[in-house]
């Protein structure tokens, strides 16, 4: 069975590490290399940087933040954030991320997608997909989803299960699906969003968005429940409550495949 992966993501803003609710309150929680190497010790499975500004100013100061963090790391490091066209992806993997994640600018032109994959190979590339779930219409038997776009603010229209299998035959590796709805309460992942995804795609996806306690890793994973092939989790990493070797040895109890923790690597 393929190991899941845990990720920690690490909010950029004006190049220091930030966390809120539902991307407002943001508070700071440290400097991005020290945090990410730090993670990258610990036994973190990737490193995941997100610019949640995006001014043009705030392009150039990430672009420095990811040049930076690359060279401290031993895992994929994931970036994303204010992407909007071909040249902001070839100027990301220069500066050193291994894979770029794209969300509005695949809104506002799919094509994008197919011509990024053809060009870096679908390895390069990561569907990051915002989902707020919608009230229920009459004679709805499921939920319904939508992606927004714009940190939550703006609603595109589209459903999200159609959207995301569109974006996995477009050509994206995987898929970062974050619940809005659930961002920054540590209240645990949308479940059943995730799960459906996992099972309407035949690329990896990874979980995101609600992570308050340990066991919200496990369910965000585990059969029947998430079912997810990677975690994505920021508080409870950020403010010391819990340990990436702390998660992992969780996950090992309950069976799930991780890497297991291993012993730090020396500074």
């Amino acid at each position: 069975m393929l190991k899941r992966r845990i990720i920690p993501c690490l909010d950029i803003k004006n190049g220091r590490v930030v966390k809120g609710v539902h991307f407002g309150g943001l508070r700071d929680a440290g400097d991005p290399v020290e945090a990410a190497r730090a993670y990258d010790l610990q036994g973190a499975d990737e490193i995941c940087l997100l610019d949640i500004t995006a001014t043009t100013e705030g392009r150039e100061t990430f672009l420095d933040v990811v040049r930076r963090v690359a060279p401290q790391l031993f895992v994929p490091l994931t970036v994303g954030g204010g992407i909007r066209r071909a040249d902001d992806v070839r100027r990301l993997l220069a500066a050193g991320a291994d894979k770029v994640a794209i969300n509005s600018a695949a809104v506002a032109n799919p094509l994008l997608v197919k011509e990024l994959a053809a060009e870096y190979g679908s390895q390069a590339l990561v569907g990051a997909v915002d989902v707020k779930r919608m009230p229920p219409l009459p004679g709805d038997e499921h939920p319904l989803y939508e992606v927004v776009i714009h940190g939550g603010q703006r609603p595109t229209g589209l459903e999200a299960l159609h959207w995301v299998q569109q974006l996995a035959d477009f050509g994206v590796g995987e898929i970062l699906l974050t619940s809005m709805d659930r961002d920054g309460t540590r209240d645990g992942y949308d479940l059943w969003i995730t799960r459906e995804v996992v099972r309407r795609v035949s690329v990896p996806v990874i979980a995101s968005g609600g992570v308050g306690n340990l066991d919200h890793l496990r369910s965000g994973l585990a059969t029947g429940e998430g079912e997810a092939d990677a975690a994505l989790a920021a508080s409870i990493f950020h403010f010391g409550l819990y340990t990436i070797a702390q998660a992992k040895q969780h996950l090992l109890n309950n069976n799930i495949p991780v890497r297991p923790p291993e012993s730090p690597r020396a500074a």
